[in-house]
C-alpha cells in the first residue's frame, strides 16, 4: 500500500515572496537623449532622420545607385500604374530596396563600431544584411513584372 505524503503548502502569496528579495532593484538611470517632447521631439527626429540619409549618400554607393534608380523609377511607377493600387504597390516596392539597405548599412555600421576584426560572426552579420537587400531587389523586380508584363504579354 502505498503512503500518502502530504507536503507543507506555501502560505505567503507570491507577491510577499518576491518583496523579501535579498536584492534591491536597480533604479533606471534617465536617459539623456530622451529630454525632448512634444513638437520638438518630432523635429529633432527628423533633423536626425535626414543626417542619417545624408551619411548614407555619402558613405555607401550602393545607396546612391538606389536612390538614382528610385528617382528615376518614383515617377514612373506614377504614370505607368493603371490605378491607385497599383501605383502603390510600385511605389511601395522602390521605397523597401531604400528601407532595407539603410537596414543594412546600419548593421554594417554596428558590426564594424564593436570591432573591425576578422570574425565569422561578423562576416554572417554583414552577408545576412547583404542578402536581405538582394530579396527586395528581386521582389521589387517581381512586383514591376507582374504590374507591367500582363500588358505587352
Amino acid at each position: 500500500m502505498r503512503q500518502i505524503v502530504r507536503r507543507k503548502r506555501r502560505t505567503e502569496p507570491m507577491a510577499q515572496q518576491r518583496e523579501r528579495s535579498p536584492l534591491p532593484k536597480p533604479e533606471a538611470a534617465p536617459n539623456p537623449y530622451k529630454t525632448r517632447t512634444g513638437l520638438s521631439r518630432v523635429y529633432h527626429a527628423g533633423i536626425n532622420s535626414m543626417s542619417g540619409l545624408r551619411a548614407a549618400w555619402q558613405t555607401e554607393s550602393a545607396f546612391r545607385q538606389e536612390l538614382t534608380l528610385a528617382l528615376i523609377m518614383l515617377p514612373l511607377a506614377l504614370w505607368l500604374g493603371r490605378t491607385w493600387t497599383e501605383r502603390a504597390v510600385l511605389v511601395g516596392s522602390v521605397l523597401l530596396v531604400l528601407i532595407v539597405e539603410l537596414l543594412n548599412t546600419a548593421i554594417e555600421y554596428t558590426v564594424d563600431r564593436v570591432s573591425l576584426e576578422q570574425h565569422d560572426l561578423s562576416k554572417t552579420a554583414k552577408d545576412l544584411g547583404s542578402a536581405a537587400v538582394l530579396l527586395t531587389l528581386l521582389l521589387c523586380v517581381l512586383i514591376w513584372a507582374a504590374v507591367l508584363l500582363p500588358r505587352w504579354v
